[in-house]
């Protein structure tokens, strides 16, 4: 029971931790998982909604979705229960060719939050793959004086699994002659090689059959087998010799297909059969055999496709000369791609806004940008801007990730919507660049107050009309359009007909001058206003332009002042009558007709 107790403990000791790990890890935006390769279509990956403290039901309201910078979508985010899961089957070989860890990366966006966090998945390994031999038949040529001891390279079998799946050991049978080495190479691999245990005699046995056997680590082991059929020659004194051990050479990655890269020799100081020498490609790591191709009679290597520096920086061919017997030698190729700048920025709005307030404060986040560039070096490097004229400037984030924000305060009512343009270029000469347009509205508050067209309005009523032309011309903003009670001008003598001529005592009759004032403009181009009474009263002159006339002006010679500004209504000659202003009935004309009211 104690010893139970213990055991319980630890596990959950362990499970703590792990806990613990997760929540740190999703606390600065980084989670982690893994999942055996292989495995169907919606498979679970991780609980993404419990590790970030997401609430199930606002994941949609929220915008909760997955990026995959890749060019598949290996993953997909589950709406109902906030799950990483598959999104295809994935192959670790197909997607990690060559590389011992294969992890994908994606990001977890939240546009309701314009929040982002980084998710690794490992790629974790099956033993779905077997050992296999590139030829699975081979003949080596032997001479029957080939001194027992000698070794010959054999070739090697390819797993493309990891780790324990991966190549472990091999084998050899099938005759007493023959003996198996093998030996580590530079990166750890297992070169296997044919050792000659027993003098060989031609007139005893011409051929002889070997099988070579590769095993991997897996349970069940996956094994690959290859045939050897060894001809024992006659006698071949010389072996080639090639000029250099090793040619080194730096290729820019867009030199064309079909090129020649370099040329290999090497000569056999026998004649006839015995001196002529034939080129082979002994074996290649990586995916230099699809890559190259070499002349078996000339040693020229050319290019059978287009490199690309961000694939493979670096290859290494083994190349073999064969004579006509069983001699040969080994040269090393090592060929380095240059990178040249053959890959634009690629600029990615992960999120944006479509819409802003007028009134949001400098800082507020409107988009948000991803950029990579698969080159390397400063042909790599890339410099987001935007135009300095704009009121929004950048923001490095996180990694590759920027942010749009407001730079200053924004004004509708100057500019109502904003086609904002981000800009990537690389380091390269020439640049490299792409962009992207964000389109952004200005939404309106309540920020002006009404304000007039003009700062002030005068008019002039001519002295010898009994219907006096007034034109308006400025008011100050603001104004308020009353008369002024206490300032109102007398009646002159120089009225017409019965008319009392007197200003409007009253609020009632003031506000009545005014709104035939304001109406003015609109209504004298129709030409049939009826205010101040009767038709005609107002017209469009051609010399003041748009104007109206009043029937119950007293006296053209005096001001009307606005209150609250600086406006008056002024006269057109200039003048003051001489008279005092009398009673508001004014002066009347001997008519003997009554003042109307």
């Amino acid at each position: 029971m104690c010893a139970a107790g213990r055991r319980w403990g630890r596990r959950e000791r362990a499970l703590l931790w792990c806990v613990l790990v997760a929540a740190w890890e999703a606390a600065w935006g980084q989670l982690h998982y893994s999942v055996l390769e292989e495995m169907p279509k919606g498979s679970f990956v991780g609980d993404v909604a419990k590790d970030l403290g997401l609430e199930l039901p606002a994941l949609r309201e929220r915008g909760v979705r997955i990026l995959d910078r890749g060019r598949t979508q290996y993953f997909a985010l589950h709406e109902k229960t906030g799950h990483l899961v598959t999104a295809e089957r994935i192959d670790r070989e197909q997607l990690c060719r060559l590389v011992e860890k294969c992890v994908v990366r994606c990001e977890v966006i939240v546009e309701g939050e314009m929040k982002f966090y980084g998710i690794e998945v490992e790629i974790t390994d099956i033993n779905d793959n077997a050992p296999s031999f590139q030829e699975t038949e081979t003949e080596l040529r032997m001479s029957e004086t080939t001194a027992p001891g000698s070794r010959f390279p054999l070739a090697e079998a390819h797993d493309p699994d990891s780790g324990r799946n991966s190549l472990q050991s091999y084998e050899l049978s099938g005759d007493e002659h023959f003996s198996l080495a093998v030996q580590a190479g530079p990166g750890g691999e297992q070169r296997p090689e044919l050792v000659l245990a027993k003098a060989l005699d031609r007139e005893e046995a011409a051929f002889h059959e070997l099988v070579l056997r590769a095993s991997d680590g897996g349970e069940p082991a996956r094994t690959g087998t290859a045939r050897i059929r060894v001809a024992v020659l006659d006698a071949n004194d010389n072996a080639p010799v090639f000029s250099q051990a090793e040619y080194t050479l730096r290729v820019p990655e867009d030199v064309p297909v079909g090129s020649t890269l370099v040329t290999v020799t090497a000569t056999d100081a026998d004649e006839g059969f015995y001196g002529h020498v034939m080129y082979s490609l002994r074996k290649t790591k990586d995916l230099a055999s699809e890559i190259f191709q070499l002349d078996a009679e000339k040693g020229a290597i050319t290019l059978l496709r287009s490199l690309d520096f961000e694939e493979g920086d670096s290859h290494e061919l083994q190349v073999q000369a064969h004579d006509g017997g069983d001699l040969f030698d080994t040269a090393k190729v090592a060929i380095t791609v240059t990178d040249v700048n053959d890959n634009a920025p690629e600029l990615t709005v992960s999120s944006a806004l479509s819409a802003i307030s007028e009134d949001a404060p400098p800082g507020t986040v409107v988009a948000l940008l991803h950029v990579q560039d698969r080159d390397s070096g400063a042909n790599g490097e890339v410099r987001c801007s935007i135009a300095e004229r704009l009121p929004f400037r950048l923001e490095k984030s996180f990694e590759d990730y920027y942010r749009v924000v407001t730079a200053r305060d924004l004004d509708r009512e100057e500019v109502a919507e904003y086609n904002v343009t981000v800009r990537a270029a690389d380091g390269g000469s020439p640049a490299l660049w792409s962009s992207a347009v964000l389109a952004l509205r200005v939404l309106d508050v309540n920020d002006n107050a009404p304000v007039f067209a003009e700062a002030r309005y005068s008019a002039r009523l001519p002295e010898n009309n009994a219907a006096g032309a007034l034109v308006l011309t400025q008011a100050q903003p603001n104004t308020d359009w009353r008369f002024s009670q206490t300032q109102r001008p007398g009646t002159s003598g120089s009225q017409n007909g019965e008319e009392g001529g007197a200003w409007p005592n009253n609020q009632f009759d003031t506000e009545m001058l005014q709104a035939m004032i304001l109406a003015s403009a609109n209504e004298a181009a129709d030409g049939n206003s009826t205010l101040g009474g009767g038709t005609g009263t107002m017209g469009l002159s051609a010399r003041y332009g748009p104007q109206f006339t009043l029937q119950h002006v007293p006296d053209y010679r005096q001001n009307v002042y606005i209150p609250g500004s600086t406006a008056t209504l002024t006269n057109a000659a200039g003048k003051r009558d001489a008279k005092s202003a009398g009673s508001s009935g004014g002066n009347k004309k001997k008519s003997g007709k009554k003042e109307k009211k």
